[in-house]
């Protein structure tokens, strides 16, 4: 990645270069096209003999002359930050000095996973190969023919010497004005790849059953596997129990029903598993596998060829889903997730869909609700609901509330949306008093606010 401009520094030690050794450097000439080896750069200005060693002393006066005169490009962190929230790994591949290419670095704070050094034209690609790239960002028509010849993508800035045209001619992929242009293309770029490798995936499959719980990732699920296969080889499955708020039933219901496909709701039977009732840290794993080995029999029966969850690629990493686990170990599939698609990219796909899933807060069953430890029943899963219901209403009723209220045995904790604290006194005693009367003997508003996932903490 290109990520400094070192024609300041590259100027003053050619200049000093030049008066120890005699000879007045085209200085201007040199440093409007870097980016070849130095020597390149030196010989027709020198002896054969003598270009070895002017690159040494080049490289020698270096440090003191050229680190800090030397900034970052404009945009620069962004771009670096861009990669990070995208979980990938950054690389430079440089023809520089591999030690002071790690001197810039350090001086300007750049954090970077891999610094490759010394290596030019097509001989970057070995190492864009060998480390995994899939993207290489560069301003020379050498940084372009290193990128095809690894068959990585090129993407090119005008920040270097050379023009769009050229940079073009070089079979670049991507031309962008500076980094600053960077992130936006990269999250553009990544959404349409990932899309894409959905669709593929989903076609290849033929026919599928998603299972179905009508939030923003099933949600997306079901409609990209109505694009990819037609409604006719598309089944909507929703699982019935005392854990899936009723409130959630009928619109997940009439979103499907409106893509054109099949909607099942088979009775899930998790409260019958012990595990589940238990309500140990791995509760998820009884839950989602009663959902797969119901749905898996009923795929069957209706000639679809895989069950496929709407997991994504942030839950893959996410830490703590013995739920992900079940649904692996049953043959369950993840789209999503295999292609990549964080819930951010779900929820923009979704909205440049028109899905009205697209801003839906996350709504985790009511079993998600009660604290580790604390056996999961029907009663304490109904006086949960009916608490949220009314607490919802005590705030406007807004569908885009984040709201939760956690089950910690005789006592409750009320997690709401941070932008919506702190409430006002008298509406926060109207808000303890209604989930009271829902059977707690006593109440809280948690103040750091709602936390999706919050039971976890205690694990």
């Amino acid at each position: 990645m290109t990520l400094i401009d070192t024609v300041p520094g590259f100027r003053a030690t050619l200049e000093a270069l030049g008066a120890e050794l005699g000879v007045d450097f085209p200085v201007e000439e040199m440093t409007r096209r870097l980016g070849p080896p130095l020597e390149q750069l030196l010989e027709p200005h020198l002896a054969p003999e003598a270009v070895g060693p002017a690159g040494d002393r080049f490289r020698e006066l270096y440090p003191d002359l050229a680190i800090d005169s030397v900034p970052a490009l404009p945009g620069a962190r962004d771009a670096l930050s861009a990669v990070r929230r995208h979980r990938g790994r950054v690389v430079v591949v440089t023809g520089k000095f591999p030690a002071n290419a790690r001197r810039h670095l350090d001086h300007l704070d750049l954090e970077v996973d891999h610094l490759e050094g010394w290596v030019w034209g097509v001989g970057k690609a070995e190492a864009l190969r060998r480390e995994g790239c899939s993207v290489y960002v560069g301003d020379h028509v050498h940084d372009v023919e290193g990128a095809r010849a690894a068959g990585v993508l090129s993407v090119s800035v005008l920040t270097g010497g050379c023009t769009r045209a050229e940079l073009e001619a070089a079979g670049t992929d991507v031309v962008l004005e500076s980094l600053a242009e960077f992130p936006a293309w990269l999250d553009e770029h990544l959404l349409t790849t990932r899309l894409a490798a959905l669709e593929r995936d989903l076609t290849a499959r033929g026919s599928v059953m998603v299972a179905y719980s009508g939030g923003a990732d099933s949600a997306l699920l079901l409609a990209a596997a109505v694009r990819a296969l037609g409604p006719e080889r598309v089944v909507a499955a929703t699982g019935y129990s005392d854990s899936l708020p009723a409130v959630e039933r009928d619109p997940a219901r009439a979103f499907a029903e409106r893509l054109g496909v099949e909607v099942l709701t088979p009775a899930t039977h998790e409260m019958e598993r012990e595990g589940y009732r238990a309500n140990a840290g791995d509760r998820c794993f009884f839950c989602k596998a009663e959902l797969i080995d119901v749905l898996t029999p009923l795929a069957a029966r209706h000639g679809l060829a895989v069950v496929a969850t709407g997991t994504n690629a942030d839950d893959a990493v996410a830490g703590f889903r013995p739920g992900i686990r079940a649904a692996h170990e049953r043959g369950a599939v993840a789209p999503l997730r295999d292609a990549g698609l964080t819930k951010a990219q779900v929820r923009e796909a979704s909205r440049r869909w028109g899905l009205p899933t697209w801003d839906k807060p996350a709504a985790a069953c009511l079993s998600s609700r009660v604290a580790y430890g604390i056996e999961v029943t029907p009663h304490r899963l109904a006086r949960v609901e009916r608490a949220e219901t009314v607490v919802r209403r005590l705030l406007g009723d807004d569908r885009h509330l984040d709201l939760r209220v956690r089950d910690l045995g005789e006592r409750a904790s009320v997690e709401i949306g941070r932008d919506r604290l702190p409430l006002d006194p008298s509406l926060a005693a109207d808000v303890e008093r209604a989930v009271a009367a829902e059977g707690f003997d006593a109440v809280q508003i948690d103040p750091r606010g709602f936390r999706s996932g919050s039971m976890n903490e205690a694990l």
